[in-house]
């Protein structure tokens, strides 16, 4: 979570308000792949590499974790962030994949498509308004 700290603090600094940590919104989990190129994952876990490719809500990285898995944990915070919040506007700072996967299970879109539906340069920024019909993607840059 250091990135996110990093990018977080100075923002929640600039207005006045404490960072709250949620463990829900962490990276997803490559496990054996962490801090491995893709070349290396290719060559040494080529049958989980290609599940993982072609259906990630259901397949992990060797040893990591699912879109799933990871829609479920997020899921919690965000509900958590509805209940807490219900006027008003809250900054949720995370990773590129964990983002994706939360909006694609805002916005009813499969989550073994994540990767091919929402893409996500870093930096960007998504704004999600809940209203009367659920949850609406009123930007994304």
């Amino acid at each position: 979570m250091k990135r996110t700290i990093a990018t977080a603090k100075p923002l929640c600094e600039t207005i006045g308000i404490d960072m709250q940590l949620r463990s829900g919104l962490k990276e997803i989990r490559y496990g054996k792949w962490e801090d491995k190129t893709a070349d290396f994952v290719k060559q040494n876990h080529e049958q989980d590499y290609i599940r993982w490719m072609t259906e990630p809500a259901w397949n992990p990285p060797t040893g990591g974790e699912t879109a799933v898995q990871v829609a479920s944990r997020a899921s919690l915070v965000v509900s958590e962030i509805k209940e807490k919040h219900t006027n008003g506007n809250v900054l949720v700072v995370s990773h590129k994949a964990t983002i994706r996967i939360i909006l694609c299970n805002l916005l009813g879109i499969d989550l073994g498509r994540y990767r091919d539906r929402i893409d996500m340069p870093a930096a960007s920024i998504s704004v999600v308004k809940f209203g009367l019909y659920g949850p609406l993607l009123q930007r994304h840059c």
